[in-house]
């Protein structure tokens, strides 16, 4: 397996959504080149507060449409004209939120991370059948989902890149790392409920105790080396300034055997290939429900 071992190199070029007027679904690449945003512009009697927008319809569709381990029916959800309305209705409503309006920080993180990974199902959903977000990333001429797919909020546009890095980093919440999904199997699992205020700490714990619980993503070998996610060469420094601050961060969230052994100085730390296939439930690969109660492999 080829790894890394800078924690920090670059970033990942996210997954980016801006809305604007219309509402209408973009059904091509062609058409979605040309930059068409999602949601809609309100006026600003119409805008409210990230505390009063309404994520229960999300919710709704991704109990219905997510499974346990966060792989996807994209091909039942594509057949499905009222869900697949029902999603953009979705993106309609979160462009009635104003960023400048005063809400807790709770709803601002609920409601940025539902819509990264609103975007991003819409995103696929609008291509699919596709084996590989990556195949709608041109990184030079063509369309890029991450740049190319703008989610409207308070009548700006916000791309999965925007959202990601400009927004969501910015909070100083590391573990929406493992809340966001770029519709990979490399990514922390899609929780199959929607993020809420009331209710987010809990949710962000739960999820970074799966993404660690998963050999894919923290493995220790037998000679006592760490093989963790990519995702943390990526983003280390979100997490804490050298390798052991990062993982006392973490230690929280690790099976609790290794939790000491993490945090020791010298640990030997090695970072997985990145899995890009699409987290489609109609190409889920086996074992991909296997979490690691020990941490070793």
């Amino acid at each position: 397996m080829k790894t890394k071992r800078s924690w920090w190199r670059f970033s990942l070029a996210g997954c980016a959504l801006i809305a604007a007027a219309g509402g209408a679904l973009l059904v091509t690449e062609e058409e979605a080149s040309a930059k068409d945003p999602l949601g809609r512009s309100w006026p600003p009697e119409q805008m409210v507060s990230m505390d009063q927008i309404d994520h229960s319809a999300f919710d709704a569709l991704l109990k219905k449409y997510v499974d346990l381990d966060g792989f996807v029916n994209y091909q039942a959800w594509k057949a499905n004209p009222a869900d697949r309305q029902a999603l953009q209705q979705y993106l309609v409503n979160l462009s009635r939120a104003n960023p400048r309006a005063s809400a807790s920080r709770e709803a601002q993180l609920a409601f940025w991370i539902n819509a990264y990974n609103a975007v991003t199902l819409e995103g696929i959903l609008q291509v699919y059948p596709t084996d590989s977000i990556r195949n709608h990333t041109a990184r030079i001429a063509g369309y890029n989902i991450w740049k190319d797919l703008p989610l409207l909020v308070g009548g700006q546009p916000y791309s999965l890149d925007a959202i990601e890095h400009q927004v969501l980093r910015k909070m100083g919440e590391p573990r929406i790392h493992f809340a966001i999904v770029c519709a990979s199997v490399g990514c922390p699992r899609l929780l199959n409920e929607a993020y809420v205020p009331s209710r987010l700490n809990e949710q962000l714990t739960a999820n970074a105790q799966d993404f660690f619980s998963r050999p894919q993503n923290f493995a220790v070998d037998a000679q006592g080396t760490m093989h963790v996610s990519a995702i943390l060469d990526w983003f280390g420094a979100d997490f804490g300034a050298n390798q052991q601050e990062r993982f006392r961060y973490l230690a929280p969230y690790l099976p609790e055997n290794v939790r000491q052994h993490a945090v020791q100085p010298g640990t030997r730390v090695t970072f997985q290939d990145y899995n890009w296939s699409l987290n489609d439930q109609a190409r889920k690969p086996a074992g991909a429900g296997i979490r690691a109660a020990s941490g070793r492999r």
